[in-house]
């Protein structure tokens, strides 16, 4: 039988230019730029990579993690092999750490925690430059109402409603433990906009579309297009209430990511 090497590698990367994580015939994504990477890296070598889970088209990550499987040979200078791989990756994706596991480990199944933060801004067009950061709602939005209403989500709630088309075996009952909406100090830029705003959400795991949709509840909210008692029944499970809209890709950061 041969030999397993088992490395957890995380990584950062600029989703703008991106069809998302997954690799997809005839798009650019994270995962088929790092294996493209990969297999230069390692011309003679059997690997495969597993994803922590998947982010959308344009969405980023400033901690997101892979799983790195080698048959027979090993990695013998991480420090080397992190500054190759740097080196040959394009300027947009950057990988931080290495540390070796053991076959045990499960990337999906071993996550404790996710935490995204969705950087916005409203009322007024944008400086073109902010596009791959911030989302840009052209429409006024009455902040106050949506940061009293991000609390909602707080807690054990069907989600249903808050993601794609599923199938029946979907787990639609998540746990958000924090959820809330604050003043941007965290990104600056000095084409940024006066005034932007973060949504902070936590959980142990989302769904497709999931924390877009949150977002998406809560826009429609600002703009006086769905009421605080309508949320409040969407995250019931014998609900009809859908969510008409998914906020944009490229305002979404995927921010930390921490397993058992």
């Amino acid at each position: 039988m041969k030999r397993r090497y088992y490395y957890l590698i995380r990584v950062q990367f600029l989703g703008f230019r991106y069809s998302g994580w997954q690799r997809q015939p005839g798009q650019r994504t994270i995962e088929g730029m790092l294996l493209k990477t990969l297999k230069y890296l390692l011309p003679k070598q059997k690997f495969k990579i597993l994803g922590a889970g998947r982010t959308d088209a344009k969405v980023s990550a400033l901690d997101a993690a892979f799983e790195l499987i080698m048959e027979e040979s090993q990695i013998t200078d991480i420090p080397d092999f992190i500054n190759t791989f740097n080196n040959n990756l394009p300027s947009d994706i950057k990988i931080l750490k290495l540390d070796n596991i053991d076959e045990n480990f499960n990337i999906i199944k071993d996550s404790k925690s996710k935490e995204y933060r969705y950087l916005f801004s409203f009322g007024q067009k944008n400086h073109p430059f902010c596009a791959p950061f911030m989302a840009n709602i052209l429409e006024d939005l009455d902040i106050d109402i949506m940061t009293k209403a991000a609390a909602l989500f707080v807690g054990t709630h069907n989600f249903k409603a808050y993601t794609a088309k599923h199938g029946g075996n979907k787990k639609v009952i998540r746990t958000i433990t924090s959820c809330s909406i604050i003043k941007n100090t965290e990104i600056s830029a000095s084409f940024f906009p006066k005034h932007s705003y973060v949504l902070a959400i936590c959980g142990k795991g989302f769904m497709r579309y999931q924390v877009r949709m949150v977002m998406g509840a809560l826009i429609l909210l600002g703009r006086g297009m769905l009421s605080k008692e309508e949320i409040e029944l969407s995250l019931a499970g014998d609900t009809d209430i859908t969510i008409p809209y998914i906020a944009p890709g490229s305002g979404l950061v995927l921010s930390k990511l921490e397993f058992e």
